[in-house]
């Protein structure tokens, strides 16, 4: 089994899982985290990059909730107000889910509508992307200081690896876990909704309050350096050295005996 994982994220766990009955005498690869570490620059770059070169360094935003959601037009005009009443600066990726996945059986092209008067408040501080955006290269920007996510763990392990601490917005699936072992376990991040509060939607003092929790209160600034050592610690398991690196030689040689 490889797991998109490594010993300075989850080695508790990855011993625990090790002990089980099911796991006993079979192969377990902890290699993560399989995404780059170190972002080259080059070639074309996407405008919201050009951008964060001009912000001060963690002082943005991002905004992303995967491919498999769709939230409602409700909850999008909630999200639109936290946003402006933050003050804070921002790149919001706002699409619905992708065409034919299973979790996104009423999405479709929406065109979300933001309230009026938003473009104006955030004239200058803000992006809004309405298609693909190149999220490891925006969390690997110094400008970035926080992703608000809905934890799914692709998305975690980026944040986690960039140094980027974690707004935690659970949809479905192993996210709310996910959001717990980021919020409470490695507590690199704030709880946007809790899970037992799924069907509800969430208000633009609640989205205001966990933004500035880590980018404006004194208590973010203990947040984003447990992120900042954290993601040191985790891009160092892939290098020479490392955990995830020394399993991955264990794999190849595992399986070209």
């Amino acid at each position: 089994m490889i797991i998109n994982t490594c010993k300075k994220l989850e080695g508790e766990f990855l011993e625990l899982r090790r002990q089980e009955l099911d796991y006993i005498g079979k192969k377990l690869f902890a290699i993560g985290p399989i995404n780059p570490v170190v972002i080259r620059g080059g070639g074309h770059r996407h405008e919201c990059l050009n951008w964060l070169d001009k912000q001060s360094d963690g002082s943005v935003l991002y905004l992303s909730f995967g491919s498999t959601t769709t939230p409602s037009e409700d909850q999008v005009e909630q999200l639109a107000i936290g946003i402006v009443q933050s003050r804070q600066r921002f790149i919001w990726v706002l699409r619905s889910a992708d065409r034919g996945n299973i979790f996104a059986e009423e999405a479709k092209e929406t065109g979300y509508k933001l309230p009026a008067g938003f473009d104006n408040e955030v004239e200058g501080r803000g992006i809004v992307i309405r298609d693909w955006a190149p999220q490891l290269d925006i969390l690997a920007h110094k400008s970035t200081g926080l992703f608000m996510s809905h934890c799914g763990w692709n998305s975690c392990m980026e944040s986690l690896s960039m140094g980027v601490p974690i707004a935690a917005w659970p949809e479905h699936s192993d996210q709310p876990v996910n959001a717990l072992f980021v919020t409470k376990y490695l507590k690199v991040g704030v709880m946007v909704r809790e899970w037992d509060r799924r069907e509800e939607i969430v208000a633009a003092k609640d989205i205001e309050e966990a933004i500035n929790k880590v980018l404006v209160y004194d208590e973010g600034k203990e947040i984003k350096q447990r992120a900042r050592d954290l993601g040191e610690a985790v891009r160092g398991e892939v290098m020479d050295g490392g955990s995830s690196r020394a399993e991955l030689d264990l794999f190849i040689d595992h399986i070209t005996r």
